[in-house]
């Protein structure tokens, strides 16, 4: 039996595996994220492609899982923040306004000898509503660390963060970092005698 591996060191993506009764190991990808691309879509693809390619060099007869997920506003890409004064200042921007995340992923299939015998991409895409935010509140979320390590420095599942977004129109798990929906229909298609258990 194949094993699945999660080129991620994300507890939000780890937990939504375990969520989906997944046995599987975490090795997260060191590759540069380097990109030529410039359109969303395809920047989180590539990104999930070249993640779960490095880690699957170093594994035989398994199923890497590469994700990546973006903010997106006014055509900028909101990466993670550098700075607790770039978190503010992303979170003024997005007060108030809609938004979008774009989750890529990818799956790569290496065979008994360790050489990758086929890979798939995809990606999902969620608009996020922003309610208009205090400067108050801003500084307090970006104060308790949370939004440091979360493209757009923002969490949807946070305590604090959660009471920011209005609405969104999508996958919410999309923002999380994995579009669950999306992402077993395609595993099971993928690799349909994959195991999967309702925890």
């Amino acid at each position: 039996m194949q094993r699945i591996i999660l080129a991620s060191g994300s507890p939000r993506r780890k937990k939504l595996l375990e969520q989906l009764g997944m046995a599987f190991k975490v090795c997260p990808s060191n590759a540069e994220e380097v990109t030529a691309h410039t359109q969303p879509a395809t920047i989180v693809e590539d990104l999930a492609l070249l993640k779960a390619n490095d880690v699957a060099h170093s594994f035989s007869d398994s199923i890497v899982i590469g994700a990546d997920t973006i903010v997106v506003f006014n055509d900028e890409i909101l990466g993670k923040p550098e700075s607790e004064e770039q978190a503010i200042e992303m979170l003024a921007r997005l007060s108030g306004k809609t938004h979008d995340v774009y989750t890529g992923v990818a799956f790569v299939k290496t065979d008994k000898k360790g050489v990758i015998s086929s890979q798939k991409t995809f990606h999902e895409q969620t608009k996020v509503q922003f309610s208009t935010l205090s400067s108050t509140d801003i500084l307090s979320y970006v104060q308790s660390r949370s939004p440091m390590d979360k493209a757009g420095a923002y969490g949807i599942q946070d305590d604090w963060g959660a009471v920011f977004v209005e609405r969104i129109e999508g996958d919410y798990y999309n923002v999380v970092g994995l579009p669950l929906n999306r992402f077993y229909r395609e595993l099971q298609k993928f690799h349909p005698h994959l195991s999967f258990k309702a925890t």
